[in-house]
């Protein structure tokens, strides 16, 4: 049998072949052009149209040349995924020939109908238009043919219907007050902070054909029936395991096709389920970082469509085995260099680090509701809290080296300084080396990692933009109190004044750092001690984005306004109820058309069984038959009960007219109908046999990608 031949890929060659970032603008464009753009990028201002035209003109040309026929402006609505609309480049002649023109006018602006995207209100059904905004500050790409734009998305009012629009805007404010309060401390050299992601994807694979064959994995991407696996996650032996080689073939074709579009993919390993995996990249700028992680989800799933595979990003595809979050690593940087939460060797002397650290806490602390919203979603409701991921308490992990650190600046002391052990394995062919003085701690949702805060809620379909939002909003928040109690203070009185205003705002938000395992039903009980939000469900959750706090927060920054942000509030309660809702009916399908029909197979060839048996031979015993009849007589009945009650539920629950009223009966009651319906025809399917099953078992399902 011949092998395969593995086709070799030049990294340094195709990395960034398929995007029109800075080194094939420097090369292109006009030196006035370039340095206009990167003026306008650097100082967030709008370029002037003839500039526009001229960078159209060439990035046309360079997509030709790359096999591009049209353009698109790309963007991220509120519906959790990307959109875009295709225009070709071409331009009719009167002499039926066809030029192929982009115009600066069309790099810049688009208009795509705006009532048809979720709005919260904002658009109604007769007010269609709405604008698409080039973003230059993220380089636009070829991808199947088509030139895509990075683009902001806004309402005709002005009003922002995108996940970018607000991102960036956080960005600025975050930028401002760090710069601002850099300069207090010192560093007038300093002219931009920016923030940086790396954004970790976990996901898994199944095989194509088997997906297709499970009516809820289509229209959900969960599983919403299905009896345990013989063999699931308990002996550990998936995490950091060989890749076989379909899932090696596939983890190579996505980093080439990521690594053409300049997505930095630098990791990838078996995550701790069976057939789950993930991908992690090299940190970037926090907005290209977003829009990379959106291309990143998509390519998975077209990478693993060519492999046969389906690409599974839900939370929670599958009961009893660990579900799936994208880990949020955030930090920020001077354009100096200097990686404001990296403590340094002498972290108790590195004044900016205390700064930046105490802020983050604090902002943490004060807006851990906001926070806790920004991740909240059906899917992501089944994985936090369920010791897979952190519980819905937000805490946040230090170390013991820097809660050290903390204490000692709490209560002025000095700081003993911490020998940095060295670790040995006793064998003296392996190296020692100086080991991190922080371990690691999974179980918290916010967890300081060495010169990084690793927010570890977000869910594997989510949008990154959705958290950091929140973060860099609550932490330029924190850096705006701090900088109008230093701002009239002498320069050699600057570390005398932070140091006591560091002291007062830590004291005031310890509650919030807790250095132990998050999974126990004892840190539960202390986290409500402390006074420490606990918000386990998107309805739980939701009315603390509109309370007076997040609001003041928000609008004071120009975030969003009053209206964006009650938009933002009703979206999210409307998906939910939506998400649960199809659930419901995908479920009923499945049970009323699906697997009831399998059942009574399974009971009739019971019957027939006994019967011919007793016709044979009298007596003859069929009590093994009998007895498994009987069981599925009493689980039939049963799941006609649950399917009656759940139907009931659903007609109610379309009734209900309040979002926040009708998300709560989705969550209290359709949920609970779904559950008690899985449990009987979980308990039936486990003794079915798999040739009278309407659809693959999770045994095949999770051993499928091989």
């Amino acid at each position: 049998m011949e092998m395969s031949k593995e086709v070799k890929v030049s990294v340094p060659e195709i990395y960034g072949s398929l995007v029109f970032g800075d080194r094939v603008m420097k090369e292109r464009l006009p030196k006035e052009t370039y340095k206009a753009l990167h003026q306008a990028i650097e100082e967030g201002r709008s370029l002037d149209l003839n500039a526009a035209n001229t960078v159209a003109a060439i990035m046309k040309n360079w997509a030709i040349e790359h096999g591009a026929t049209h353009f698109t402006h790309w963007f991220q609505p509120m519906t959790g995924f990307t959109a875009e609309k295709h225009d070709s480049f071409i331009s009719p002649m009167p002499n039926g020939t066809a030029l192929m023109e982009f115009s600066g006018k069309e790099l810049v602006k688009g208009e795509p109908d705006a009532s048809s995207f979720p709005s919260g209100g904002i658009r109604a059904t007769f007010e269609a238009r709405g604008y698409t905004a080039w973003d230059p500050s993220s380089p636009a790409f070829v991808k199947d043919g088509t030139l895509y734009i990075p683009t902001a998305f806004c309402a005709y009012g002005g009003q922002a219907l995108d996940k970018k629009t607000p991102l960036l805007k956080s960005m600025e404010e975050l930028n401002r007050e760090a710069v601002r309060m850099l300069h207090l401390l010192g560093l007038p050299e300093v002219k931009r902070v920016d923030v940086s992601l790396g954004s970790e994807q976990e996901y898994f694979l199944v095989d194509k054909a088997l997906y297709k064959q499970r009516k809820d994995l289509l229209f959900t991407g969960r599983t919403l029936l299905g009896a345990a696996a013989p063999k699931g996650q308990e002996m550990e032996d998936h995490y950091f395991g060989v890749l076989k080689p379909r899932i090696a073939a596939f983890m190579h074709d996505l980093d080439t096709e990521l690594w053409k579009l300049g997505v930095p993919a630098k990791t990838k390993h078996n995550e701790v389920a069976p057939a789950q995996y993930e991908l992690a990249p090299i940190f970037e700028n926090i907005n290209i970082a977003v829009d990379h992680n959106q291309l990143v989800m998509e390519i998975m799933k077209k990478v693993a469509d060519r492999h046969d595979f389906a690409c599974l990003l839900h939370e929670k595809p599958f009961e009893r085995i660990n579900g799936s979050g994208k880990h949020n690593n955030w930090s920020m940087c001077t354009d100096t260099g200097i990686n404001l939460l990296d403590p340094g060797d002498t972290p108790m002397e590195n004044l900016a680090f205390l700064v930046f650290l105490t802020a983050t806490i604090a902002a943490v602390d004060k807006y851990a509701d906001a926070l806790r919203c920004a991740v909240a979603t059906a899917g992501n409701d089944h994985r936090l809290g369920a010791n897979e991921a952190p519980p819905a308490v937000i805490s946040i992990f230090v170390g013991t080296e820097l809660e050290h650190v903390l204490t000692s600046l709490i209560n002025g002391t000095p700081l003993e300084s911490a020998e940095n052990s060295v670790m040995k394995f006793g064998a003296h062919v392996l190296p020692a080396f100086h080991k991190d003085n922080t371990d690691r701690n999974r179980t918290s949702p916010f967890a300081f990692t060495g010169n990084k805060f690793e927010f570890r809620m977000p869910g594997s379909a989510l949008s990154c933009a959705d958290p950091n939002i929140v973060l860099n909003t609550a932490v330029a928040e924190m850096l705006s109190e701090m900088n109008a109690k230093l701002m009239d203070v002498e320069p050699e009185d600057i570390e005398d004044t932070v140091r006591p205003l560091l002291k007062n705002m830590l004291m005031e938000h310890q509650r919030i750092i807790f250095n132990g395992n998050g999974y126990t039903d004892e840190w539960l009980e202390e986290a409500k001690k402390r006074g420490l939000p606990n918000l386990p469900s998107v309805p739980d959750a939701m009315p603390s984005l509109i309370s007076e706090k997040n609001l003041a927060l928000f609008t004071k920054h120009r975030i969003f306004t009053a209206e964006e942000l009650n938009a933002r509030y009703a979206i999210r309660l409307e998906n939910y109820s939506k998400t649960i809702h199809i659930e419901a009916l995908t479920l009923q399908d499945m049970v009323r058309k699906d697997f009831t029909p399998a059942l009574f197979r399974y009971m009739c060839t019971l019957e027939t069984e006994i019967l011919q048996k007793r016709a044979v031979l009298p007596a003859l015993p069929s009590t093994l038959e009998e007895h498994i009849l009987q069981h599925m007589s009493s689980v039939a009945e049963a799941i006609g009960i649950r399917i009656e009650k759940m139907e009931d539920d659903l007609r109610k629950a379309e009734s209900i007219g309040d979002a926040l009223s009708c998300a709560r009966f989705y969550h209290d009651v359709v949920l609970a109908d779904m559950d008690a319906l899985r449990e009987e025809v979980d308990i039936a399917e486990a003794d079915i046999p798999d040739s009278e099953l309407p659809y693959p078992t999770y045994a095949k399902l999770l051993s499928s990608a091989i």
